[in-house]
């Protein structure tokens, strides 16, 4: 292949060289304009479409909030309700108060509080405590394991045939 025969796209000592090499090079600058429109596009397409996810994704979280806020308060309300049994023993009447008291609170803070404000009291808490979120992780992934051997068929397919089992 000749060296002049086509221009070289980086610009590079062939660029101008060859008959239509204008023609080629205006082309070939052309082209580049168009792709760089298109990912400039697909770019801005893209964002939109994240703002759009992130848009979804609070109002989700903003629904569920108050579902788990309700829960929260509703549990309050039964811990108020059942240490009505205990007027008799004062201390563990208060004891029920207290945990329903701060149920309360923590269903008020629930409801008050946006996403964000969570998301970044979770992401402070990780920063101040590394080692136990580390913990809680690993404490959590050894509870979903076990859970999950625990709920799988026994290899040799014994599930629920006990006589079997005791010879």
């Amino acid at each position: 292949m000749a060296g002049n025969a086509s221009p070289n796209p980086s610009g590079g000592p062939n660029a101008g060289s060859g008959p239509g090499a204008a023609g080629e090079s205006a082309d070939w600058r052309g082209l580049k304009h168009d792709v760089e429109d298109l990912r400039e596009t697909a770019v801005e397409r893209g964002r939109g479409l994240m703002d759009a996810a992130r848009a979804q994704a609070q109002d989700y979280a903003e629904r569920r909030k108050g579902d788990a806020a309700r829960s929260v308060n509703d549990l309050a309300q039964t811990l108020r309700d059942s240490s009505k049994t205990f007027d008799d023993r004062p201390n563990i009447k208060a004891f029920f108060d207290s945990a329903a008291e701060g149920l309360e609170q923590l269903g008020g803070s629930i409801e008050s509080r946006t996403f964000a404000d969570f998301y970044e009291d979770a992401e402070a808490f990780a920063r101040r405590a590394p080692v136990a979120v580390a913990v809680g992780t690993f404490v959590a992934g050894f509870i979903a394991a076990r859970f999950i051997k625990s709920s799988s068929l026994p290899p040799d397919g014994s599930y629920g045939r006990f006589d079997d089992r005791i010879s």
